[in-house]
């Protein structure tokens, strides 16, 4: 029995909150509490005679951490869920650790204003020391951890998919197939087809941000940073088919080179058609990926939030796509003094997904994590003082728990590895 507080509504939380609410024994009371209440209401009106779990709505604006602190302390729960914006994870970190309850996620934080001369100067200070150029990364959260430690509660980082449930693979991976590994390669498939000249999958400001960034990956204990969509690979994906891939920076290479011991190389790879590739390189070159605020008629407008706004919203997108997804892990390394090579990996299924929660296959495997995580702390399972990456506990109950609430897993032996080029 528990308590859980979920901060945000959007496309991925509708799908946490439907999945705690089938998980009603564990979650017997939630609160959704989003910016926009009436959403909250409206989720609520369609579960309420569905599920055994009590359900409260709230507004809350997780930009302000007072407002945060008063929810928390007004509706006492046993642990607060973030999914809103990876701008409000600091926010709502200080206010779990003022409140006391335990905190979970599932990406790291990155700045709204990334012109701020505050945190540019930590930020210029970060690539210098590290090599990449990213906008987000795990420190900001990680200097939580001796505060998080002092206040004996627990904050689990990234528990959606990727990162989540590849760096739990990782970790399931090294306790029962390997005694070394020594690279991971992180594939992430999406064979569904929308219909729309142009959209994204998941929040259109983190999305463009994220793949129009310069590509970095980890080998031999440092970071080598590549041109956007500079190394491209190919890849016959079970279930899905071929699909050309890109390799991109992506924040879990950063938990994984630090916690998977003697790992000698991690890289990240996403799919993408041709058409979106085209669409994104034009809304760059005219600055409509731009985060820094433009005076347009008298007020100030952030251009990839005006773009966002006109976009198709990724929580409309589930009835009219169809397809499969597939995301998973290449691992090779050591076993009993053997060269090994592994391919463990999730399909999911846009209409399956659509049937069952109203909702496409991206939301929904981000989303079943995010439960998944926050059950592994509810129930104690993973549960100890400080700031944790998932791959840091025992991967054996949350495996088991993806197997039980829609996202099965295969493990497939002596698997096609990935072959790199370079383009032009």
């Amino acid at each position: 029995m528990s308590r859980l507080l979920v901060i945000g509504c959007g496309g991925v939380a509708a799908v946490a909150i439907n999945k705690c609410c089938q998980n009603s024994e564990v979650f017997t009371d939630i609160c959704i509490a989003s910016r926009t209440k009436e959403k909250c209401d409206a989720l609520k009106a369609k579960l309420e005679g569905k599920t055994k779990t009590r359900i409260e709505t709230a507004r809350v604006d997780a930009d302000h951490t007072e407002e945060v602190i008063a929810l928390i302390k007004s509706y006492q729960p046993d642990a607060v869920l973030n999914v809103a914006l990876p701008y409000q994870d600091l926010t709502i970190m200080d206010a779990c650790l003022a409140a006391g309850v335990d905190y979970i996620d599932t990406a790291n934080y990155e700045s709204e204003d990334t012109e701020d001369p505050q945190w540019r100067a930590i930020y210029e200070k970060r690539c210098e020391e590290l090599g990449f150029t990213a906008y987000f990364d795990y420190s900001w959260q990680w200097n939580y951890r001796e505060r998080f430690e002092k206040a004996n509660i627990t904050a689990l980082l990234g528990t959606g998919f990727d990162p989540g449930v590849t760096s739990v693979f990782s970790a399931y991976a090294l306790k029962h197939y390997f005694d070394e590994i020594h690279t991971i390669d992180i594939l992430d498939c999406n064979g569904g087809d929308h219909g729309y000249p142009f959209a994204t999958n998941f929040n259109p400001e983190i999305n463009l941000r994220e793949v129009s960034a310069n590509g970095s990956y980890w080998e031999d204990g440092h970071w080598i940073e590549t041109k956007p969509m500079e190394l491209k690979s190919r890849y016959n994906f079970p279930e899905v088919g071929e699909k050309d891939m890109y390799l991109l920076h992506h924040e879990e290479i950063e938990s994984l080179a630090k916690n998977i011991p003697g790992v000698k190389r991690i890289r990240f790879f996403m799919t993408f058609g041709q058409s979106y590739l085209t669409h994104m390189k034009c809304l760059e070159n005219v600055g409509m990926l731009s985060t820094a605020p433009i005076e347009f008629n008298g007020q100030s407008i952030v251009p990839i939030q005006f773009l966002k706004a006109l976009l198709p919203d990724p929580a409309s997108l589930g009835p009219r796509t169809v397809g499969k997804t597939n995301i998973g892990c290449i691992f090779t390394g050591i076993k009993d003094g053997k060269e090994k090579t592994i391919y463990i990996y999730n399909v999911c299924d846009h209409q399956e997904c659509y049937k069952e929660v109203e909702s496409q296959a991206i939301s929904y495997t981000t989303g079943v994590p995010a439960m998944i995580g926050a059950m592994m702390v509810v129930t104690g399972q993973w549960k100890k003082p400080g700031v944790f990456n998932v791959e840091e506990f025992d991967p054996d109950p949350y495996m088991e728990a993806l197997n039980k609430w829609g996202l099965p897993w295969v493990v497939c032996e002596d698997p096609e590895t990935v072959t790199v080029w370079r383009q032009e």
